[in-house]
């Protein structure tokens, strides 16, 4: 869709969106038009018990064209997480309309009106990530299917400040489309080798991408990784993309780790038929650090970033890994497989590893479809999320309360940490039942090292079965806007 910033005047040809106060009473411009149609807009408030509630809309047809009318509530609460609620709500209601161009009037109102150029940019990338659509597999989609909207006016008097704002927020915005592209890719389509080739074309933004095959994987002695592959026909992968937009060139890099099981059979452990197709987004984390990785290049961030992602297929082939295997990981330590679906975390293992000391960063967070024990703690309302550094902890649970991507912190310890012990070799990769989220974390902080850390666990949030006003049905793209904020707000 066509975003555009134009001087506050009203426009000759579109639907109209006017913001509306509480108490029904109608802005500027909006006044203008009411007294255009002979009261229209007022009859019509007057008629439905419209009210200007906060987000509460109205549609009226008039003699000059379709206005929607949008409420303001008291205006105290507008703020840049308000404007993307508005934005994509007003994009669904206009969406299939017939309309193929809206205006949205953006006045100043009751709120300060510093910052109105930022939240009209806001809107504009809320409209744009809930334009968003999958579809390129269907063959028979009708004209009624389809969205009418193409173009998106903002009439705004700071237009120069608002375009400016809205650049950054556009590369945003790809890279949440581009996450949500992957994670929606049937696996048929998305496998190690393909997903690795979809890395190199970041290569057009400045990102250096660089691909460990097995034969590299097996000399660094990858064998958690290389394990949970070797039952498929799919070559595993190691995909290291680069980005270096910090005026130091070797000042060290922030490190974002992937999972990327592109499907997840269960392998051995074989999982329940109903909804196994759901695994083609086992690779979720992955595609939130591709998504973070264009989001950062697009803007040009000044920093220095690396997102590492392992990508594997488990299968239960007569190759595949068994229940009882002992392998050894490249930091040396042994773990027995007890189950081959607590895979992701063997992935991870190599690549935490790999990454800490290959590359030496200031940190590594690392994003993971991992366990449903995560979904059955937090619903799909808050990622839980695990952290060995304080004050890296803290950044995070900002970024999340500034983009509105919820996070909540969870426990690691001893207590948990000892449930991993085993018989035969270093540890086990799952424990018992209870607190299984927690003890994935667990297993995982024994390949970070000192590095300061964070693991999360967003098996409850890269996939969603309802619209929201930002994020339609599908893949959610979650994570690129929080990671974003936090290298924003405090390493560039």
């Amino acid at each position: 869709m066509k975003i555009t910033f134009q001087k506050l005047s009203l426009p000759k040809t579109g639907a109209l969106v006017l913001g509306v106060m509480s108490g029904c009473k109608l802005l500027p411009l909006g006044v203008e038009v009411d007294a255009a149609v002979d009261g229209l807009l007022t009859q019509a408030m007057k008629d439905a018990r419209f009210d200007g509630d906060d987000h509460q809309t109205l549609s009226v047809a008039t003699p000059r064209g379709a206005v929607l009318l949008y409420g303001l509530g008291d205006g105290e609460s507008i703020d840049e997480l308000w404007a993307e609620k508005a934005g994509g709500s007003i994009f669904a209601a206009l969406a299939k309309t017939g309309a193929s161009k809206i205006n949205v009037i953006f006045e100043p109102h009751a709120s300060a009106e510093e910052g109105i150029a930022l939240r009209a940019a806001h809107m504009a990338f809320a409209a744009q990530l809930r334009a968003y659509r999958f579809d390129k597999y269907k063959t028979q989609l009708k004209n009624d299917d389809l969205p009418s909207l193409q173009q998106m006016v903002l009439l705004v008097d700071k237009t120069a400040a608002a375009r400016r704002a809205f650049a950054s927020l556009e590369a945003v915005a790809e890279g949440v489309c581009l996450t949500r592209d992957l994670v929606s890719e049937p696996p048929n389509v998305l496998y190690p080798e393909s997903y690795a080739k979809r890395c190199a074309a970041l290569k057009e933004l400045g990102v250096k991408v660089e691909v460990l095959g097995e034969k590299e994987m097996k000399k660094l002695g990858m064998g958690a990784l290389l394990g949970v592959g070797q039952g498929s026909v799919r070559e595993s992968k190691i995909v290291v993309m680069r980005w270096n937009g910090a005026s130091n060139s070797r000042a060290k890099p922030l490190a974002f780790i992937g999972k990327g099981v592109t499907f997840d059979t269960g392998g051995i452990s074989l999982k329940p038929a109903g909804g196994m197709e759901d695994m083609k987004w086992d690779m979720g984390g992955s595609g939130t650090v591709v998504g973070l990785m264009h989001a950062l290049a697009g803007r040009k961030a000044k920093v220095n970033a690396i997102g590492v992602i392992g990508l594997v297929e488990n299968m239960p082939d007569g190759n595949a890994q068994r229940p009882g295997d002992v392998v050894t990981s490249m930091s040396g330590q042994t773990i027995e497989v007890i189950n081959t679906d607590a895979e992701g975390r063997l992935v991870l293992a190599d690549v935490l590893h790999y990454t800490a000391t290959k590359y030496k960063p200031v940190f590594m967070i690392d994003l993971a479809t991992l366990t449903g024990a995560m979904m059955v703690s937090l619903g799909q309302v808050n990622c839980g999320y695990f952290a060995n550094d304080d004050d890296l902890s803290d950044k995070i649970a900002a970024a999340g309360k500034a983009t509105g991507e919820g996070v909540w912190r969870m426990p690691l310890g001893a207590e948990y940490n000892k449930q991993l012990d085993s018989d035969i070799a270093d540890m086990k990769n799952v424990g018992p039942r209870w607190g299984g989220a927690i003890t994935a974390a667990c297993f995982l902080e024994r390949f970070v090292g000192k590095t300061p850390w964070v693991h999360m666990d967003i098996a409850g949030m890269a996939w969603t079965s309802k619209d929201s006003p930002t994020v339609p049905k599908g893949g959610t793209g979650w994570g690129v806007r929080l990671l974003n904020r936090l290298v924003a707000d405090n390493y560039e």
